[in-house]
């Protein structure tokens, strides 16, 4: 079986090496295609944009002309973060949208994905029929004419955007967010201009810092994958909180005024908590991944609500969500989904949430997270020569049952193959320290002894 062209988070790899810009092309071409045809558009149009990295504009112009040489209108909104387009999407009645960026990954990375009408990541289902179309790009019916598609800037998408994003907020207030003083890392990348901009339009001090991108130094020791400095600064400052975007805004982390970092943990129980309050937890009900942490578990297990895990990756809690119809999901990297709010995971909108329950509730981000209690959790990487078939292993298998029977939820202690390397990854939590510590070495060992040159 051939590999999927798309992963986890549509195509990634190395800007003009294995994501080159006559991929980006024919992947323009093939989604223009498949998203006309299931529109029915007469005139259909898409929205495009790119976060900061070198690569963003060469693999933006050639997608783009794939788009239009189907017939597919291009509205490029040039650098803007990921769920700007998305939300750019249902402003303009768009057919779909594509966003350049490889998210938190380094310059030399980039990626291309797909959202639909609806602003929505496309399913695996559709993401596979556009690969086959790829791979049949030179059968793909072409424009001609006046039939070919225009590519137009139109950056002022970007002021409905902020609207939109404004009125999330539960608040009647002009400035909401005025007493507030703030540090805000943009990462270099697609936030550097509207997270300082709305956060000041709604009455904030802001602090920026790593908003000045020079295409090679987006997620460079910042952001939301590096918040140490953040949080640093919010301390040194004296702000009332930080915030940390990653590459291209879906994500964030927070800090709170002690300097203490704030992962997608504790802003989910912040949010659990407050909507619950407010009559708004569908089914009382919070999805999450296996990474976790158990102390969130048992903190929305206090308040009844219930914590439902996936696999790793926003795609699988999205479809949990859907199945459930849960009001909030989202992962511990600070990856946040709620569709009441947004269509796709959106770090600006999560920080505005989180803000918002503060300046309600009169109540410093340190007090709503203290209820917090961080369980002790362990991840290990174990090399192996190839990770297919490491599950049918029987000695390996059986290992891991053993080990799951001694915790009090079997899916604190998980085993999973990285979708990038040779790796499998054994991550488990719980209460005691010697249990996790004893449990992941264990089953390292296994690993290692039946597959394995190195534990990580």
């Amino acid at each position: 079986m051939s590999k999927r062209l798309f992963g986890t988070d549509g195509v990634r790899g190395e800007a003009n090496v294995s994501l080159s810009a006559q991929l980006a092309m024919q992947l323009g071409a093939a989604a223009g295609t498949l998203l006309a045809r299931q529109s029915g558009h007469f005139s259909p149009s898409v929205v495009v944009g790119r976060d900061t990295r070198l690569s963003g504009q060469m693999l933006e112009a050639a997608l783009a002309a794939g788009f239009a040489s189907v017939g597919v209108h291009v509205l490029s909104l040039g650098v803007a973060p990921t769920p700007a387009i998305s939300r750019a999407v249902i402003l303009e009645g768009a057919v779909g949208g594509s966003v350049i960026s490889a998210s938190h990954n380094p310059f030399r990375d980039n990626g291309i994905k797909f959202f639909g009408s609806d602003g929505r990541k496309l399913p695996d289902a559709t993401e596979d029929e556009i690969a086959c179309l790829v791979d049949g790009f030179n059968e793909l019916e072409r424009a001609v004419g006046s039939d070919i598609g225009t590519i137009t800037t139109n950056a002022e998408l970007l002021l409905g955007v902020k609207a939109a994003l404004r009125e999330t907020m539960v608040s009647h207030d002009d400035k909401p967010l005025k007493g507030l003083k703030l540090v805000v890392d943009c990462a270099n990348g697609a936030a550097y201009h509207i997270a300082p901009e709305l956060l000041r339009d709604l009455g904030a001090e802001v602090d920026v810092i790593h908003d000045a991108p020079d295409g090679m130094n987006i997620n460079l020791q910042c952001g939301s994958t590096h918040p140490h400095q953040m949080a640093a600064r919010t301390l040194e400052t004296g702000a009332d909180a930080g915030l940390a975007f990653d590459g291209d805004a879906d994500r964030v982390i927070m800090a709170n005024h002690r300097g203490e970092v704030v992962d997608g943990d504790h802003m989910m129980a912040i949010l659990a908590i407050d909507l619950k309050a407010r009559g708004e937890l569908n089914g009382n009900r919070v999805v999450a991944t296996i990474m976790s942490n158990a102390g969130l578990e048992h903190l929305l297990g206090t308040h009844e609500i219930e914590l439902l895990r996936t696999d790793v990756g926003d795609r699988y809690v999205a479809q949990a969500m859907d199945e459930y119809a849960a009001s909030l999901g989202g992962e511990q990297s600070g990856h946040i989904l709620l569709p009441s709010v947004t269509p796709t995971g959106d770090g600006l909108a999560t920080a505005l949430q989180i803000l918002g329950v503060m300046t309600r509730t009169s109540k410093r981000l340190a007090e709503l997270t203290q209820d917090l209690k961080v369980y002790p959790q362990l991840l290990r990487n174990v090399r192996v020569a190839s990770s297919a078939g490491w599950n049918q292993d029987p000695h390996i298998s059986a290992a891991i049952d053993e080990q799951r029977q001694r915790f009090a939820n079997p899916q604190w202690l998980s085993v999973r193959p990285s979708g990038t390397e040779p790796l499998l990854r054994v991550m488990a939590q719980a209460e005691d320290h010697d249990l996790v510590e004893d449990a992941v070495t264990h089953i390292c060992d296994i690993i290692q002894q039946r597959l394995g040159s190195s534990v990580l």
